[in-house]
């Protein structure tokens, strides 16, 4: 109501300094505290901007260090791809931190805008600063104007300053033209649609609305090259495809801007409506249908919905997409699988080999690692089931040798005690790393080829024979490795029986010979290939449509890794048993008074004759107890063993859409310079 002038009773106390107050009254130092403690930026952060200061600070002036326009590129700048927004371009932010206009940015400078970047308007904020040049808290016609003309090159598409749409915007203050801040942020939001209508008009000399597909690419670039992939922006004249007559109307430029607006409800509208979709894909009758029910208003327009499906199908419109399909569109960060590995640095064809074979052998040491691992935790539980099946076999009289699966625990463990439970272990753990490396290095050798090179999709047919053919490679080493643990697991039960005494692997590798090592391998490939063929497909279908991996920049947890590797081998499985009996019957030395099999059908045949259907699945539960966990920890291990060193380049397409959340500080920043970018291109370019 009316000013006044009150005795100081507290002196001056800023939130950050390390002094302490004075001591007055103890109520008044308890309040300055808890006022201090209130204010103060959190501890944590302020040590994580000193961090990143001293690490990038390397400019000494007196005794206090100093960011130069470089150095704080460093330190504000995103890790990633830079593509897009050029590393002169995030210097022009360099001039908003530097307050003092001295060419260095001090410590309390840094915290000051690492403060502002803490705004949620930051990014207008910011933009507003650049334009303020005399630092009046307004923004004048002429220096709106003078900004605007420094950053664009002069080949840029001529913006008249004169128009009726510049003049609304601008308030007087002092009968001169201003912008406040209000004002500001909403000519830069509507900055791009006048720029779009002035340069369609600019180059339709013709005044017919039409321009060509070269003058539409040229457009584009200047005003939103920056939020446009490189394969996007090649196809930008094929919009002319879209109706006859070779040439691009004002409507469709128009749509085409209102696509990139709205890109972001674009991608949630994307998402959603592939998500609810019965087989992960959605075409434009979809797309608009979703956007009907999900939004208040019809939000886009079926041409708007024809430019997304045509860029997103790379010319197909008609086609159902999945949601990886729109990631050219949705990420101008997005490059195609096969352009990230061209883009690596050229290396001499000698050293490439040997780094290829390097990274070969690498891969199958991980397949041997990761299989050892999985072997040994479910051996016993392997060892049990081909005790079941074999003792399954017409039995001589008096030598069933197992009731049930806990009799054979029970025996095993009293007549060879827990090492029995192991037995044949050696021989297995030899044979693995060349099984599962020849499995696992198989089946991603033929889905890398087998990946669309553009989008890294692979369809189910290619995945079944990836899957297929890794199954059939690796029986090149299943089975002499199955036929001799089998042997061996079976040989030592009986060998307490007969009073026998066991015999090892060496002897029965020499009395089978090099093709009986090979003793039912028909059989082997019948349970192998389509077991693989089921077991891949399912294993990386369950990890991005169950558990989202990549969905927002998912990465998957131990557990959820675990379980889908877990599940995916349950159907796998068991549909397979039927295949393992037989082979498991084949390959089992026959004892006297035992059936003996003369092959894959006549074994097929005669177990059916003496046993019933049933038999073929006898073992199935306890062959699902084996390879759900045993390739559920092979799995996991592989995956996990692939984040460390020499694991080659992503097999995956990286976008926004699987990358991981940034800093928001970084993401503010990025952001300001994209409101800067939306007045040209190239700003900043030139005075950086």
């Amino acid at each position: 109501m009316f000013p006044l002038n009150l005795p100081r009773i507290f002196p001056t106390i800023f939130c950050d300094s390390d002094q302490s107050p004075p001591a007055p009254a103890s109520r008044a130092a308890a309040a300055i505290n808890t006022v201090k403690s209130a204010m103060a930026v959190p501890e944590s952060e302020l040590k994580r901007w000193r961090r990143t200061f001293d690490a990038n600070a390397q400019t000494v002036v007196g005794d206090q260090k100093y960011l130069n326009s470089e150095q704080f590129v460093n330190a504000i700048a995103p890790k990633g791809d830079l593509s897009k927004i050029g590393r002169a371009q995030f210097g022009t932010l360099f001039r908003v931190a530097d307050t003092n206009k001295r060419g260095l940015v001090s410590w309390e400078d840094f915290v000051v805008f690492e403060t502002i970047l803490k705004r949620p308007d930051a990014d207008y904020w910011i933009a507003f600063q650049y334009f303020d040049v005399d630092e009046s808290g307004t923004i004048s016609y002429d220096e709106f104007k003078n900004v605007f003309n420094a950053n664009v090159g002069p080949d840029a598409i001529p913006f008249d300053f004169e128009c009726d749409w510049v003049k609304l915007y601008l308030g007087k203050k002092n009968g001169a033209h201003v912008l406040g801040y209000n004002e500001f942020t909403q000519l830069m939001k509507g900055l791009q649609g006048e720029r779009l209508r002035q340069a369609f008009k600019f180059l339709d000399k013709d005044q017919d609305g039409y321009i060509r597909p070269e003058q539409f690419k040229k457009i584009i670039l200047d005003i939103a090259g920056h939020k446009l992939s490189d394969a996007v922006i090649e196809r930008l004249p094929t919009l002319t495809t879209l109706s006859p007559g070779g040439r691009i109307s004002y409507s469709e430029v128009v749509a085409f801007y209102n696509v990139i607006r709205e890109m972001d409800m674009v991608e949630r509208i994307i998402k959603e409506a592939t998500a609810k979709s019965k087989d992960g894909r959605i075409d434009q009758s979809d797309f608009l249908n979703h956007c009907v029910s999900s939004t208040r208003y019809s939000l886009f327009t079926p041409m708007e919905a024809s430019i997304i499906f045509h860029f997103a199908g790379r010319g197909n419109p008609t086609q159902r997409l999945a949601l990886p399909d729109f990631a050219q569109l949705l990420d101008p960060r997005w490059k195609a699988p096969s352009e990230q590995v061209e883009t690596a640095a050229p290396v001499p064809s000698v050293k490439s080999f040997l780094h290829e074979f390097a990274h070969s052998a690498y891969n199958f040491g991980l397949g041997g690692i990761a299989g050892g691992f999985g072997a040994t935790i479910v051996y016993p539980i392997d060892l049990g089931e081909h005790w079941t099946n074999s003792n399954q076999r017409s039995t001589v009289v008096g030598q069933l040798l197992y009731k049930n699966s806990m009799d054979c625990v029970r025996k095993v463990f009293r007549n060879e005690g827990f090492l029995g439970f192991y037995r044949g272990l050696g021989p297995q753990l030899i044979g693995v790393a060349p099984e599962k490396a020849i499995k696992l290095t198989v089946n991603d050798f033929i889905r890398k080829r087998a990946m669309d090179p553009e989008t890294g999709r692979i369809t189910l047919g290619w995945e079944l024979i990836a899957g297929g053919s890794a199954g059939g490679c690796q029986v090149i080493f299943t089975n002499p490795l199955e036929i001799v643990k089998i042997r061996l697991q079976v040989q030592g039960e009986a060998a307490k029986l007969e009073g026998a005494v066991p015999k090892g692997a060496v002897h029965i590798i020499r009395q089978l010979g090099l093709l009986g090592l090979y003793k039912g391998a028909s059989a082997c490939l019948l349970r192998d290939i389509p077991f693989s063929a089921i077991y891949f497909p399912a294993y990386s279908h369950l990890k991005k449509d169950i558990f989202g991996e990549g969905y927002n920049g998912k990465q998957l947890s131990f557990l959820e890794t675990l379980s889908s590797a877990a599940i995916a081998g349950m159907p796998a499985a068991y549909l397979t048993t039927p295949a393992d009996v037989v082979k498991t019957r084949l390959q089992v030395e026959a004892r006297t008074g035992q059936t003996n099999y003369k092959g894959l059908t006549d074994a097929f045949v005669k177990i059916y004759r003496e046993e019933g259907f049933k038999a073929f699945f006898k073992g199935g539960p306890a062959r699902i107890i084996r390879s759900s966990p045993q390739f559920g920890f092979t799995l996991v291990a592989y995956e996990y063993l692939h984040k460390y060193p020499f694991n080659g380049t992503s097999r995956e397409v990286e976008t926004r859409l699987t990358s991981q959340p940034e800093d928001m500080a970084q993401v503010r920043a990025r952001n300001a310079l994209r409101i800067l970018l939306d007045v040209h291109g190239d700003f900043g370019r030139r005075s950086g």
